[in-house]
């Protein structure tokens, strides 16, 4: 007999039965049915007849269904003495009655239909979905592909869930290829919708096969005053190609992005990049519009890398003496006999350190500063181990330790720096001027040793420094400027230790630079303070009429009438004092909240203060090598490698400031 007019039943009370949750209650006259949402069959439903048979029924409709519920009713059995219901499901056994596991409702992403959420117990088995999930799982913790193929992969999925069909990696490749083409889409569109404008940053990478990569990164801070990054393109290199071709490569990704437009400057990690290939960069791109103070502030090149080269001249002069004091600590280290003996000696000649001797790791150099450090503290009893211990033969003679000890203040000094800009989880650009001004001052001390030895290291790395100097000092102090706890007074204070008698000349450089910088962005002031351009476009016309004569008029009276009000912005901010240090001062905050009062000031400080001003993450900070992609990595094919580095870097998608370590750092091949 047919079911009409059939009405939903309201119940007193809570159906506490996990089986209600797949029928619905209804009643006909004095009859009560259980109907069930997956087929529509219709059971009895009287509080008389129990859910036995119910129960039966979901385990008979459960391939047609494909609603896995069978784990669900076995922890109903199991767990007699306990009410199950959706919200608290036990996982574990052996977990109290009372330490329920709330089931987090997940979205796969934004573009999903609420009707997709997934939730225990609801939900049909979804092959697409799941193996996308798949994939992405695989993009964002670097899994191999090939662990889809893996025989305890397999056994854990079917376990989990028997309805999921295993595909080749390939297909799994496919899949990680298609999030990247979305996730591509979004921030291609995030990125165009940026008011200020965008910093981008180009590393080298090579592989254990010497193939040759380049990891184009765009920084820039966002709309709420929080410094990002996102890498953009990580392109194989052409064997053949030749370091000319590399400015192509590098515009055709910027066309790629369309973003040619809207970059303030370019961070190179090598200082010794050919100036030819920032010169093909810069002269395309002005062809769409001029450079920002004429492109002084384009070239930058990153300040970590050119410390780890000067390191490297003082590591390279000291090779020698670094060889015989690494052969001492290892003799020391090579028994307990001798290390008790070294010991004793060290306790007779009055050495209280309680550092313990240390061996060096040569590819990362401040290990090799440690050991050093600690061996000078034993100088003493390493000269009269050789005494005591004919076998030991790496004695330093007096001249060594002397050149150790020097050369152990220098590299003190740039672990310390190093230190500062690895360690840091908001590098912006006004962090660097000081400790490279330290550099600069130290280098010139150093250079003046009457030492021969000392003097010419010092010598050939100043020459390094200087050529950095030259490009970058510019930068550096601009945005040492717009830190409102330093403005104008630290490079004065700086330059004259540096300069000398000829400080005022440089410092007027530094002044008539930001203001030629300033007087840029002020141009178009009342279009950046609506937020519909950047500094250095063409202003639009007031009138649609394409044929309106008055068009440069409209520039003219804008120019004229602003460029007073605005400069008066930056020479207000100047003259005011500064604002007190303190270690919790965070200068975007800051900028932030001043906006409203140095508008124009806070868009300037906004794309100065994003440029990337070092390029070397911070697990490479120390190290001698380049950057190695790890062998799995670069044996995918160009395409499938660019989408599952790219991909990981979006769909993580943490701030700069909570995420200091690169997004590469997972694919370094192991030392």
């Amino acid at each position: 007999m047919e079911v009409s007019n059939e009405s939903a039943i309201k119940k007193p009370k809570r159906l506490t039965s996990v089986v209600w949750n797949h029928f619905e209650r209804v009643r006909k006259a004095d009859i009560c049915y259980a109907v069930c949402v997956h087929c529509n069959k219709r059971l009895s439903g009287s509080s008389n007849s129990g859910t036995t048979h119910l129960r039966n029924h979901l385990m008979r409709c459960l391939k047609r269904s494909n609603c896995d519920v069978s784990q669900l009713l076995a922890a109903k059995r199991r767990k007699k003495e306990t009410t199950l219901s959706l919200p608290n499901v036990n996982y574990d056994e052996g977990q109290r009655k009372d330490e329920y596991i709330k089931p987090t409702v997940i979205k796969y992403d934004q573009e999903q239909r609420k009707d997709e959420v997934i939730s225990l117990g609801s939900s049909r088995f979804d092959q697409e979905r799941s193996q996308l999930d798949l994939a992405r799982m695989i993009i964002l913790h670097g899994y191999p592909l090939s662990m889809v193929e893996h025989v305890g992969f397999k056994i854990f999925v079917k376990n989990l869930q028997p309805l999921f069909e295993f595909l080749p990696n390939t297909s799994i490749e496919l899949s990680c290829v298609e999030i990247y083409g979305k996730e591509k889409e979004k921030v291609y569109e995030m990125i165009n919708r940026l008011q200020g404008r965008i910093n981008l940053s180009i590393e080298m990478w090579s592989s254990p096969e010497n193939t040759e990569y380049l990891c184009l990164t765009a920084h820039y801070i966002d709309e709420d005053w929080k410094l990002q990054k996102k890498i953009l393109n990580f392109v194989t290199l052409d064997p053949s190609h030749t370091e000319d071709m590399l400015s192509e490569v590098i515009i055709k990704c910027l066309m790629e992005w369309d973003i040619e437009c809207k970059l303030f400057a370019m961070t190179f990690d090598d200082c010794s990049i050919d100036d030819d290939i920032v010169l093909r960069i810069k002269d395309r791109i002005s062809q769409n519009r001029p450079l920002l103070s004429n492109g002084q502030l384009f070239d930058v090149r990153s300040a970590a890398h050119v410390l780890n080269c000067i390191v490297q001249d003082a590591m390279e002069a000291l090779r020698e003496v670094t060889q015989k004091i690494r052969g001492s600590v290892r003799y020391v280290k090579s028994s307990q006999a001798t290390h008790g003996k070294f010991n004793e000696i060290s306790q007779q000649v009055g050495i209280s350190s309680q550092k313990a001797l240390v061996l060096d790791s040569p590819i990362h150099w401040n290990t090799t500063y440690f050991m050093l450090e600690t061996a000078l503290e034993y100088k003493s009893a390493f000269s009269l181990l050789q005494e005591h211990d004919p076998a030991y033969s790496s004695a330093l003679t007096d001249a060594e330790w002397e050149w150790s000890s020097s050369i152990t203040s220098y590299l003190k000094l740039f672990v310390e720096i190093t230190n500062v800009f690895s360690g840091n989880k908001c590098m912006t650009a006004n962090i660097y001027f000081p400790e490279i001004c330290d550099v600069h001052i130290q280098l010139i001390e150093w250079c003046k040793s009457t030492n021969d030895f000392l003097s010419s290291i010092a010598l050939k790395m100043k020459a390094k420094f200087d050529k950095y100097w030259s490009k970058c000092s510019l930068a550096l102090a601009v945005a040492a400027i717009l830190d409102p706890r330093f403005k104008m007074k630290l490079v004065e204070y700086y330059y004259s230790q540096i300069y000398g008698s000829t400080a005022l000349d440089r410092i007027k450089e530094v002044s008539d630079g930001i203001k030629e910088l300033f007087n840029a962005y002020s141009i178009c002031s009342t279009l950046v303070d609506q937020g519909s351009a950047l500094p250095g476009n063409s202003l639009p016309s007031t009138s649609s009429d394409s044929r309106d004569r008055l068009k440069g008029f409209d520039k003219f009276l804008h120019e004229t009438s602003q460029t007073q009000s605005v400069a008066s912005d930056l020479d207000k901010y100047l003259e005011e004092p500064v604002f007190p240090r303190n270690c919790d001062f965070n200068i975007l905050n800051w900028w932030k909240v001043h906006r409203p009062r140095y508008p124009i000031l806070a868009m300037m400080a906004r794309d100065v203060l994003g440029t990337p001003m070092s390029t070397v993450a911070p697990e490479l900070a120390f190290s001698i090598g380049g950057r190695v992609l790890d062998s799995h990595r670069s044996s995918l094919n160009p395409d499938t490698r660019q989408a599952l580095i790219c991909a990981r870097d979006w769909l993580r998608g943490e701030p700069e400031e909570h995420n200091p370590s690169s997004a590469l750092a997972l694919y370094l091949e192991a030392s």
